[in-house]
């Protein structure tokens, strides 16, 4: 269905890939990935037809209808909302727009009008035999979490989270051939995405998808493009089977040029011992013969990455953790947080869940004293515990005109320097790296930033609220395991259900009419009860 031939594309003297032959076919959906900055947006521009200025060509079969995951969440400020999604389907938006225009000011006298409108129903049956487009864009908005209420809402009244999901209710909406999805996961919720995954697996065409989501991955693609050594490598199979399969060719290839290397040394041991040894000279002649046509490949570095995340706690704390007392918490008439109560024991890693909306950030925000209860409660800290916190703006928490260095600096002059520099090499900012100014890192460097200054904060309870955002999958990886490996507490807001299993030990879910459920246990025990509909 899509073909690519001979795909380069450079940035400047960079090369991003070269030499790319990729089919694309029906049926198949392919999870796109790679580290940050290898190549992947990039190239998922280039076959969905953004970019232009590459070398090769991309080829998409004729008559297909192509489905892109738009990334300007204000392009429709004043579209109703349920009119953006319907103009995932131009032909029918336009038709349907021009009908209703046609039958409040047309002149039904006049036999061009009628023709007209004869003309735009036709289109009309051809792009909605049902008459249910109304009903399905309900259903899609539903699913992604804007109620129907809203649904004639200008876009403009939505906040930035909500716009991206009315988005995706747009590309899904005319059921595409081919669909081209740029990170569909972000602001979705456990349910949204878990709704997502079902739909996607249900894609008759093809599909692309680019996600930091390990476990949706797992769950949607039967394909792997690997963005990786200038190169993009197909595997067949999910995530987890395409890592198996790229760890066995790396070492093989590993293996196979050591024993060429040992090969050649010998050889060369050979040729200089008994090159000038009359007896010995044809079997010298024949080795360095052998030696000439011998090829040893280069094994190029990949771009991927591994940060090493180690959070160490600086203090022991005591039998006093946290105590949250019936804390209450209102916006307007809107009641988010109810008498809210919780006691955290020593070493307890909670991860606190629940649907977008539903008061999980607003929860953090009262346990870091960031905001008072509107309506009393009280949250009380052990007098040993010493936060270390990971807000969910992070992007607007590290800001000013100084290097990266001079930004973690300032949080402790007396800190070794050495120290620091480790800290962030730790999270691969390199020497250079570092002495970036703050304000052009982008949103994933800053969120690699604060995890730096967790590290070197050293405190024995961590809050996070969404720290995956913007990392890669290696990053995501490594995270879990250093909150895994914590000694001490956590509390952390995620959707992501690849970090919740890596750490968790107790599960808070936040529901919608303001009750909760606490379950003591992991999140793959917790999702076993639920589904079994014991919680």
């Amino acid at each position: 269905m899509v073909r690519t031939q001979n795909i380069t594309m450079r940035f400047g003297n960079r090369v991003l890939f070269e030499g790319i032959n990729l089919k694309l076919d029906r049926h198949k959906r392919y999870g796109l990935i790679g580290a940050n900055g290898a190549g992947k947006t990039t190239f998922l521009k280039i076959i969905s037809g953004q970019i232009d200025e590459f070398e090769g060509e991309v080829n998409v079969a004729n008559g297909l209808k192509v489905g892109v995951l738009g990334q300007n969440q204000y392009a429709f400020e004043d579209f109703t909302i349920m009119d953006a999604v319907l103009y995932g389907n131009k032909r029918l938006y336009d038709a349907t727009k021009e009908k209703e225009e046609l039958y409040v000011t047309g002149d039904f006298e006049d036999d061009a009008t009628n023709d007209r409108l004869a003309e735009l129903e036709v289109i009309c049956v051809e792009e909605d035999p049902t008459y249910e487009y109304d009903v399905q864009i309900s259903k899609i908005l539903a699913n992604v979490g804007i109620p129907a209420e809203e649904h004639e809402n200008p876009m403009s009244s939505l906040k930035t989270s909500d716009k991206f999901k009315v988005l995706l209710a747009q590309v899904l909406f005319p059921k595409p051939d081919v669909l081209f999805l740029d990170e569909p996961t972000n602001n979705l919720d456990i349910e949204s995405i878990g709704w997502l995954e079902n739909e996607l697996k249900r894609h008759e065409g093809t599909l692309v998808v680019i996600s930091h989501d390990r476990h949706f991955l797992n769950s949607v693609v039967t394909n792997i493009l690997d963005v990786d050594y200038k190169k993009i490598r197909e595997f067949t199979g999910n995530y987890d089977e395409w890592y198996i399969a790229a760890t066995v060719i790396a070492k093989q290839l590993e293996m196979d040029n050591a024993k060429k290397v040992k090969e050649k040394d010998e050889l060369e041991a050979f040729v200089r011992r008994f090159s000038a040894n009359a007896s010995k000279a044809k079997q010298a002649t024949s080795r360095q013969r052998k030696l000439d046509k011998m090829e040893i490949d280069d094994i190029k570095p990949s771009s991927r990455r591994d940060p090493s995340i180690v959070f160490k706690a600086g203090r022991q704390m005591g039998d006093e953790v946290l105590n949250i007392e019936n804390i209450s918490h209102s916006y307007d008439d809107l009641e988010v947080i109810k008498n809210f109560s919780m006691k955290i024991e020593p070493n307890e890693k909670i991860a606190l869940i629940g649907a977008n909306g539903v008061g999980k950030t607003t929860l953090i925000k009262l346990i870091m004293e960031e905001m008072k209860p509107s309506a009393g409660g009280e949250v009380t800290w052990g007098a040993t515990i010493e936060n270390s916190y990971f807000p969910q703006d992070t992007a607007d928490q590290i800001s000013g005109d100084g290097t990266l260095y001079d930004w973690l600096r300032g949080f402790d002059p007396k800190r070794d320097i050495a120290e620091i520099r480790n800290c962030l090499g730790r999270m691969l900012f390199s020497g250079e790296e570092q002495e970036k100014s703050v304000v052009k890192i982008s949103g994933g460097e800053k969120h690699r930033m604060m995890l730096s200054k967790m590290m070197l904060e050293n405190g024995n309870f961590l809050v996070m609220d969404e720290p995956s955002n913007h990392l890669d999958l290696e990053a995501i990886i490594a995270l879990g395991e250093a909150m895994f490996n914590f000694k001490g507490n956590v509390l952390c807001v995620s959707h992501d259900r690849e970090l919740l299993d890596a750490f968790a030990t107790r599960i808070i879910e936040l529901h919608t009419d303001g009750t909760w459920t606490d379950f003591k246990g992991t999140y793959e025990q917790f999702n076993e009860e639920k589904i079994s509909g014991n919680l």
